[in-house]
C-alpha cells in the first residue's frame, strides 16, 4: 500500500516516539477513534506496524529485517533530509561506494545533478538511477542478485570491492545498539559493507533516528570506524556521548 499523508505522518511518529496507545493518536492527529483504528488496520495489514492490547507500534525482529516495501514507505521525508545533506557534502569528481538500502537509493536520486563521480555499487536500484546521469561513471558489483530488494551480495561481491580504494563509503544500516556497535540482519550483506569500510578513505553512515538502540543478528562494525554518521534528529545523550568520544562527526538533517 501507499500510506496516505496523516498514516505517513502515524508511521514518523511511531517511529520518533516509540509506541503509543489508540487514545494519543486520535488526540494527537484530531481524528475519531474509529478513523485511527482503519488507519492502524491497514497500516497492520501492510505490516508497516505492530499492534498489541491498545495501541501500536513499529515492526520489530532481530532475525528478519522488515520487507523492502515496507521500507520504502517508512520515514520518507526523514530519508530525503538525510540524503539532501548527505549529496551536498559528496564533492564532484570523487569515488564513492554505495551499498543497499532505501536511504542509500535516496542519496542516489539527490545525486543525479552531480558531475563527474565515479559510484561503485552493489545496489540495482542505485545503478539504474545514477546510469541516467550522463556526468556519472557507475561501476556494478557483480555476485548473487536478492529478489527482495535487487541488492547484490556473496564472495564474488565482496571480491570485486577489494579491488577498490575510493574516497568515500557510503553504508546504511539496521540497527545501532547503545555501545556503539552497528548491527544488520543478512550475514552476506554485512560481509559486503564490511568490505567497503576496510576499501574506504572516509566511512559515512547514513541512519535515521529509528536505527538507534535498535536490535539485529549480525555485527558489522562499530561506532569508531564511522567518520561521519547522518541522521534527521539529534541522537539519544548516550550516543552523542559516544560519538564525540570515538571523535564521530554527526550532521542533523
Amino acid at each position: 500500500m501507499t500510506p496516505t499523508p496523516r498514516q505517513s505522518d502515524l508511521i514518523e511518529l511511531l517511529r520518533a516516539q516509540g509506541p503509543q496507545s489508540i487514545e494519543a493518536l486520535a488526540e494527537r492527529f484530531n481524528v475519531t477513534l474509529q478513523t485511527v483504528r482503519r488507519d492502524v488496520t491497514r497500516l497492520a495489514e501492510a505490516g508497516l506496524l505492530a499492534r498489541f492490547h491498545g495501541g501500536v507500534r513499529l515492526p520489530s525482529s532481530t532475525t528478519e529485517n522488515i520487507a523492502y516495501r515496507q521500507r520504502q514507505a517508512i520515514a520518507p521525508q526523514a530519508k530525503q533530509r538525510i540524503a539532501q545533506a548527505i549529496a551536498q557534502r559528496i564533492p564532484e569528481g570523487c569515488s564513492v561506494f554505495m551499498n543497499i538500502g532505501t536511504t542509500i537509493e535516496a542519496v542516489a536520486h539527490e545525486l543525479l545533478q552531480h558531475r563527474d563521480l565515479r559510484v561503485i555499487t552493489n545496489n540495482l536500484h542505485v545503478a539504474a538511477q545514477l546510469s541516467t546521469n550522463p556526468n556519472c561513471e557507475v561501476i556494478l558489483a557483480g555476485g548473487v542478485v536478492r529478489a527482495s530488494d535487487q541488492g547484490i551480495t556473496g564472495e564474488a561481491t565482496v571480491d570485486f570491492i577489494r579491488q577498490f580504494k575510493v574516497d568515500i563509503g557510503l553504508i546504511g544500516i539496521s540497527g545501532i545498539e547503545a555501545d556503539g556497535t552497528l548491527r544488520d540482519f543478512d550475514y552476506h550483506e554485512v560481509r559486503v559493507a564490511r568490505t567497503i569500510i576496510e576499501q574506504s578513505r572516509q566511512v559515512w553512515l547514513a541512519a535515521d533516528q529509528s536505527k538507534f538502540q535498535r536490535e539485529a543478528m549480525v555485527r558489522l562494525a562499530h561506532l569508531s570506524e564511522i567518520d561521519t554518521i547522518f541522521t534527521d534528529g539529534q541522537p539519544p545523550l548516550p550516543m552523542q556521548q559516544l560519538m564525540a568520544q570515538h571523535n564521530v562527526q554527526c550532521v542533523v538533517a
